[in-house]
Parts: structure tokens; C-alpha cells; sequence
């Protein structure tokens, strides 16, 4: 399990959507605050449920589709909320001369679906060897 490629990307993942959004502010306001996901409860959810996919497709390395499919679906969430962190952030208030600063952690859905993407492209790999194998039984 842990020896295949796709494992490792998918723990890169869970440790950025899992971790990494408790350490780094998603934006800075103009008067110095730090913008938490934790402060939004949708945030909350839609990290928690892409932690979770990421979880459930480690765990269920010896079904290759399903853990493609949940990649996928793993790559949609995230695609969700990015949009949602797109959408944040320019309805913020940056026409005051203090300008909001967007934090590091608007990256992380975008490294997420990276790292995601590899996984489902090494699982997709894996899947055409194990086919060519029993295709010469």
C-alpha cells in the first residue's frame, strides 16, 4: 500500500487539506486579521469531506476504480472550493487604501488537484498493468 506512488501523493493530500488549512490564514483583512477557514462553517465542511475522500481512497487501495472514482470526485470538491475561495476574495473590500492580502492558504485546493491529479494518473497506470497482466493469463 504504502510503496505505490499514488499513496504517497494521496497522504501530500491529506496532509494539505487536512493540516496545513489549521497553520495558514486563507486572507489577510485590511485592519490585520488573519481569515481562518475555520471561521466559515462551508469551509469547514468542504475540507473536512476532502480530507475524508482522501482517507476513504487510501484505505481502499485494492479497488483501483473506486479509488479513481473518489480521486475524481476528490478533484471536484476541491475544484468547489477553490471557486468559493475565488469568489471570497473578490468580493473583498479592496478599494480602501489598506488592501487585504491573500494568504497562502487560497493555494492549497490548487496543490491539492495537482497532487490529486498524479494519484489518479498513477492509479490509472497501475490499472492498465494489472489489465495487460490478465490479458496474457
Amino acid at each position: 500500500m504504502i510503496q505505490r506512488i499514488q499513496t504517497l501523493y494521496l497522504l501530500l493530500v491529506f496532509v494539505i487539506t487536512g493540516v496545513l488549512p489549521f497553520v495558514f490564514p486563507l486572507w489577510t483583512t485590511a485592519d490585520g486579521k488573519d481569515f481562518l477557514f475555520m471561521q466559515n462553517q462551508l469551509y469547514v465542511i468542504l475540507f473536512g469531506l476532502s480530507t475524508t475522500l482522501t482517507l476513504l481512497s487510501i484505505i481502499s487501495y485494492k479497488k483501483r476504480q473506486n479509488q479513481f472514482v473518489i480521486g475524481r470526485l476528490n478533484i471536484i470538491l476541491n475544484l468547489i472550493l477553490l471557486g468559493l475561495f475565488v469568489y471570497h476574495s473578490l468580493n473583498l473590500s479592496g478599494e480602501t487604501p489598506a488592501v487585504s492580502e491573500k494568504g497562502i492558504g487560497m493555494f492549497l485546493p490548487i496543490l491539492a488537484i495537482v497532487l490529486l491529479g498524479f494519484a489518479n494518473k498513477a492509479i490509472k497506470k497501475d490499472e492498465d498493468l494489472v489489465k495487460s497482466v490478465d490479458r496474457l493469463r
